[in-house]
């Protein structure tokens, strides 16, 4: 009996947690976001991510290891602070629940195309799925900004950002300035 309660209990966690309350709270507190997140979390600044159409677990515990430390940013980290589990919550049903609009960028078809190549032999959708489309507490990074794609892959590599659980430190240590240059350009060309 304890192992139903417990297979429904994760059901529950892995699954969108949707709410029509929780998406109305979470379009309120988005309000303070959409200064750098754009509104509905379709960014137009290239330093900050799209947030539209991402799982409302990623962002739950991106917020999560803001507020706790295991991720830091000069700008997301007090942001995070004050924010409640019910808060983060919220935003994440509320950022899930967003339709992403494509960035405003062009990529090179020649960078599209190594950048393919470099996906495949890391064996990227193994993680985000096909198209970086993600799942769960794995992001959805298709058609996201290149200069913040580049910007993560870095940190990952020098390790300024750990809370991946190793997976992304391991796979960005191998890759070069090329192929994170490539890698950009694929991913923000996939919607």
């Amino acid at each position: 009996m304890r192992s139903i309660a417990f297979l429904l209990l994760l059901g529950a966690l892995s699954g969108p947690v949707f709410c029509q309350d929780d998406v109305a709270a979470g379009a309120k507190l988005a309000q303070t976001c959409a200064a750098c997140h754009g509104a509905e979390g379709n960014s137009m600044d290239p330093m900050y991510p799209v947030l539209a159409g991402q799982s409302w677990r990623y962002i739950y515990i991106q917020l999560k290891d803001f507020k706790e430390g295991r991720r830091s940013d000069p700008q997301m980290t007090p942001m995070a602070a004050s924010l409640s589990r019910e808060d983060m919550m919220a935003l994440g049903n509320y950022y899930a629940a967003q339709k992403p609009r494509s960035v405003k960028f062009t990529p090179d078809a020649a960078r599209v195309e190594k950048g393919k190549k470099v996906n495949d032999a890391v064996l990227c959708p193994m993680c985000h799925l096909g198209e970086f489309k993600g799942q769960n507490e794995i992001p959805r990074v298709a058609g996201q900004w290149p200069e913040y794609v580049k910007k993560q892959l870095h940190d990952f590599k020098a390790r300024r950002r750990t809370n991946d659980g190793g997976n992304m430190t391991s796979v960005s240590a191998t890759l070069t300035e090329e192929d994170i240059e490539n890698l950009a350009h694929y991913i923000a060309n996939l919607n």
